[in-house]
């Protein structure tokens, strides 16, 4: 086994990598960009080194950088993870030029799946089934316009070069060819640096099934299983599950082999994915990825298997850890892939501080990869993806159930997320009777997506109880320790006379619309306004654990504060506010009295620092007031001059008694 590797990529993959090389005694060599100085998987290595500029054109993607670290380093090997430079048939020469084992397939089977068209080709010879289609090197617009003509439409381009929704379009009749073609052109010459494009039939509803393969360099390839990927966004999966639903035994086996014959047909070794489409119990070959995917980990629940461990034991020489006839499978696994996005607004990556993110607890029904931890950056630099949700059960009912329960318990706030919109497909009927094709989401559009922001009162309630509990708990913390701590003085609820108690705030929802709150408190019982509707309440809080009683109503959320910003975070449902208005106290509101100010506590005035005729500023103390041995400050409320003083130091003092009066400058701070 090797002493040690250098992992070419960041984030989730990377310490997906270090995590089993550790286990295995590896030590862990990271790059990282100026963006990923502080990164998760930076820490998570032996040693890291600066790669680079944070655009990944000028780090991760410099092979020239990345060998020459690897050879100062010491590295005996370099695996690529997945993305960036995982097919890279240039990093894969340039580690056999330097003496360094790529982990990853040889280069001549990177070079023939790298081409769409020419994968295809060698596919046919291959005896592996494939959609109706052209991939010729004649790249006419006349010509391909007669092959779409003739392979019938509606037709699907495709960049032969290219991968992850970049350069495709769905052409339904030859009157929109020319302008789509063009189209397709263009991303896939930005995009891959080659604008050739091949053209399939288009099928309306097919399903996107995969098959894992994994070779060794003594002639052994076997297939783990397959996957369905259909449920996508732009081309681009966000749930995956093994073993695919409803594949009969025969079709399964079936195209377990063809992936075998593919992957044998260019000489494969180590971990591969051949992909297909499925279509009323036939598939066709789509395209192999030549490297460890994403969505492994559920081929790994159902396996018990260690996909990156098979990778680093077949790069060193060894032989495949099982047979066909000993690979296993049990349960069911699915993942769901958390981004930071929007998807009300097409998916539109979002960027910001996650300030406060909580993962569900991990078990052996539930796995979280991810690179990210609280306070780390979502960047405009890389792909967006915070983390993978995976969830394994005996059946695929209880996995669902199980993913479900850990997307409710995972909390983030600091950017938008698409956790609620992952549930929302989780829940949907079509999703648990398997009525699966890449175009779920667009058929179930209308369920999926939210109508618009619609924060529900209990939702502002639930806000509202938790400012002022934690605006109590503040106090107390903020106490004159070396006094008693628990003198009623210091509680913000009505205490006093057994007085009912009045705060008020303004809090701004996501779509931007104030509500005015209003909050009657006496004791630990609250009576709270919002736009005009009266709702009882109480509760408990502990750090971010509020359990609260709204109109009888029972509930236990957590809430997230940081700033103005609050987020409430009530199972799947997610609600994102802005304090505009600061939570008043009764002291608070007593200082707003225009014409003077009032005791806030019945005591003895200890001392008075001001004078008739000072010219005073807000906030500047004026009166200080001792009771139960605790010293409180009455300050200016604004800017302005002394007008009476009406006690002096000694005198017993009742609460509402009003100690001065000021007259207010001309503008009002």
């Amino acid at each position: 086994m090797f002493k040690s590797i250098l992992i070419a990529n960041r984030g989730e993959i990377a310490c997906r990598i270090i995590d089993t090389a550790h286990q295995l005694g590896i030590r862990c060599i990271a790059v990282y960009s100026d963006a990923d100085r502080e990164a998760r998987h930076v820490a998570l290595a032996d040693e890291a080194y600066h790669i680079g500029p944070s655009p990944s054109q000028e780090s991760y993607l410099c092979v020239d950088k990345i060998i020459d670290i690897a050879t100062r380093a010491e590295a005996q090997a370099i695996h690529p993870g997945y993305g960036f430079l995982s097919e890279s048939p240039i990093l894969a020469k340039a580690c056999q030029e330097n003496g360094l084992v790529f982990i990853g397939p040889p280069i001549q089977a990177i070079e023939s799946m790298g081409s769409k068209s020419a994968a295809k080709m060698i596919m046919e010879q291959a005896g592996v089934p494939l959609i109706s289609g052209y991939h010729g090197e004649n790249q006419d617009e006349s010509h391909l316009c007669k092959q779409a003509q003739k392979i019938g439409y509606p037709v699907l381009l495709k960049a032969a070069f290219g991968g992850g929704g970049k350069g495709m379009r769905v052409v339904e009749n030859a009157r929109a060819f020319s302008e789509s073609l063009a189209g397709a052109k263009r991303e896939a010459l930005a995009s891959f640096g080659n604008d050739k494009i091949l053209i399939e039939k288009y099928l309306t509803q097919p399903r996107h099934v995969e098959v894992q393969v994994f070779a060794d360099q003594h002639g052994n390839c076997i297939y783990l299983a397959d996957r369905d990927c259909s449920i996508q966004r732009r081309h681009q999966k966000i749930i995956e599950e093994a073993p695919a639903p409803d594949v009969p035994d025969d079709i399964r086996k079936a195209m377990g082999e063809s992936a075998v014959r593919a992957a044998k047909a260019i000489d494969y070794v180590g971990a591969g994915t051949v992909e297909f489409l499925y279509d009323n119990g036939d598939f066709y070959f789509m395209e192999m990825n030549t490297r460890l995917q994403v969505e492994h980990p559920v081929t790994e629940m159902i396996t018990g298997q260690d996909l990156v461990r098979w990778q680093l034991h077949v790069a060193t020489g060894g032989e495949l850890p099982l047979t066909q006839e000993e690979v296993t499978i049990e349960g069911h696994a699915i993942e769901a892939r958390i981004y930071a996005e929007d998807p009300d607004n097409d998916f539109l990556p979002a960027t910001g501080k996650l300030n406060y993110l909580r993962q569900p607890n991990i078990s052996n029904h539930l796995r979280v990869d991810t690179g990210v931890r609280e306070n780390d950056e979502v960047s405009t630099f890389y792909d967006p993806m915070i983390a993978k949700l995976i969830a394994w059960d005996e059946s695929r009912e209880q996995a669902i159930r199980r993913l479900t329960s850990g997307i409710d318990e995972y909390r983030i706030s600091g950017v938008q997320t698409n956790l609620e919109f992952l549930s929302n497909i989780l829940e949907h009927t079509a999703f648990h009777q398997k009525e699966l094709n890449t175009r779920f989401i667009e058929t179930h559009h209308q369920v999926l997506f939210s109508e618009g922001y619609k924060p529900c009162n209990r939702a502002l309630a639930l806000v509202s109880l938790y400012l002022i509990l934690a605006q109590t708990q503040e106090r107390q913390r903020s106490a004159n320790t070396s006094q008693d701590p628990y003198s009623p003085w210091h509680a913000f609820n009505g205490w006093r006379l057994n007085q009912t108690q009045k705060h008020t705030l303004v809090l701004i929802d996501a779509s931007e619309v104030e509500h005015e709150i209003t909050i009657n408190q006496n004791l630990s019982n609250y009576q709270i306004t919002i736009d005009g509707h009266l709702l009882k309440a109480s509760g408990t809080l502990n750090e971010d654990h509020l359990t609260a009683s709204i109109d009888g109503h029972q509930v236990n959320v957590r809430v997230a504060a940081h700033g103005e910003q609050i987020t409430l975070f009530e199972k799947q449902n997610v609600y994102h506010f802005v304090q505009k208005a600061n939570l008043s106290t009764p002291e608070e509101e007593s200082h707003q009295d225009e014409s003077g100010l009032l005791a806030p506590m019945n005591g003895t005035i200890v001392s008075i620092l001001t004078e008739v005729g000072h010219q005073v500023s807000a906030g500047e103390p004026l009166v200080i007031m001792e009771a139960m041995k605790m010293e409180y400050t009455i300050a200016a409320p604004y800017d302005g001059k002394i007008d009476e003083v009406y006690f002096k130091e000694g005198d017993l003092i009742q609460d509402g008694a009003e100690l001065l009066s000021m007259i207010a400058n001309e503008e009002k701070s």
